[in-house]
């Protein structure tokens, strides 16, 4: 579904990934796990054109998209759900739905405001108020959903737990498990290890803006070592 080849990229002369490479298949949950300033976000910015690549390839269903802007990618099937959510105040939360709208897409799920409300009821009930006035959790679940309005084959989560309450954390995760049933790919960047674990099929280690370990969770989970060396803090 995804693949990304020896990705180098840079904010000015900062050298911030390096050789970074890692792929994904189509219903595949892949987990881009590091510390706080690992480039882990540089990395889904550079997948969806926020960061142009300096070097390297990035293809998605076998197309090659490195260098097209983030709304080319876009319509291509990527869906990106930023870190600091980024919606729309004062739109209310369908409006901000209807702001992500895109045709239906062939070997995509389809999304109306209908399933989505019944995939998050909290977002329903609230559906008439403005996006600033509802809890930041509300707000990442909103997110995700406007997301979604774009009908993507892919999705890039960007730290989706960070800052969450436990039960909001556990709803996230049910939320993740329904993409893959659809048969969404997803990456999700994430520091916290046992929220990536509940989802994850795969697990990628970025540190310093190279990959460092790349396994299934399970290995992971079974490697002290590795997670001492590059998850503890």
């Amino acid at each position: 579904m995804l693949k990304v080849s020896g990705l180098h990229s840079y904010y000015g002369r900062a050298h911030i990934l390096s050789e970074v490479s890692l792929e994904i298949g189509r219903g595949e949950i892949l987990a881009l796990l590091g510390r706080n300033g690992a480039g882990k976000s540089t990395t889904l910015k550079s997948i969806i054109g926020l960061v142009t690549p300096a070097q390297g390839t990035i293809e998605f269903q076998g197309e090659a998209i490195q260098g097209l802007p983030s709304f080319v990618i876009s319509r291509k099937g990527i869906g990106y759900t930023p870190e600091d959510r980024r919606i729309f105040a004062g739109l209310t939360v369908t409006e901000n739905l209807e702001v992500g709208r895109q045709p239906e897409r062939q070997g995509a799920p389809f999304w109306t405001l209908e399933k989505l409300f019944d995939m998050f009821p909290n977002l329903a009930e609230l559906r008439d108020r403005p996006g600033g006035y509802i809890s930041g959790g509300e707000q990442q679940m909103l997110t995700i959903a406007r997301t979604l309005m774009g009908n993507p084959s892919a999705i890039l989560l960007d730290e989706p737990s960070e800052g969450l309450a436990p039960i909001i954390v556990d709803k996230m995760i049910e939320t993740i498990l329904t993409l893959k049933s659809e048969g969404l790919s997803v990456i999700l960047s994430e520091q916290n290890l046992s929220f990536a674990s509940r989802v994850a099929d795969r697990a990628t280690i970025i540190e310093k803006g190279q990959i460092r370990y790349e396994g299934t969770m399970a290995e992971l989970q079974d490697n002290p070592d590795i997670r001492n060396a590059y998850l503890s803090v």
